[in-house]
Formats: structure tokens, C-alpha cells, sequence
């Protein structure tokens, strides 16, 4: 038995149909994520801000 047939096994044993379909929308939703996130550098002054902002947060503590 190969792998994708065990997967499959397995997720139709233990969820009932509307789990899977839950679980089905999950997965599509994330690999739709993961496909339009791309990431790229961050400029020093950005980077900087940001840190600022979390010190002061933190200092704050407002997270």
C-alpha cells in the first residue's frame, strides 16, 4: 500500500464527512496562502521601526 492510500485511509476513518470537507477547505485555503505570500526583504528603516514600536509595546504592556 502506498503512502497517499494510506493518508487517505486514514482521513476517511476517522472523520465523518463533514469533518473531511471542513478539513478539505482548510487545506485549500492555506496552500492558496502559502502560494500568494512571497516574501521579501525589509528595508533597514522598516526593520528599525518595527523593533522601536515592539520596545515600546512591550515597555508599555500594550501586547
Amino acid at each position: 500500500m502506498n503512502l497517499e492510500a494510506q493518508k487517505t485511509g486514514n482521513m476517511k476513518s476517522s472523520l465523518s464527512e463533514e469533518k473531511l470537507s471542513r478539513h478539505e477547505k482548510t487545506l485549500k485555503k492555506e496552500r492558496d496562502f502559502s502560494s500568494k505570500r512571497e516574501l521579501e526583504p525589509m528595508a533597514q528603516v522598516e526593520l528599525n521601526k518595527r523593533i522601536d514600536q515592539s520596545e515600546s509595546d512591550f515597555s508599555k504592556q500594550s501586547i
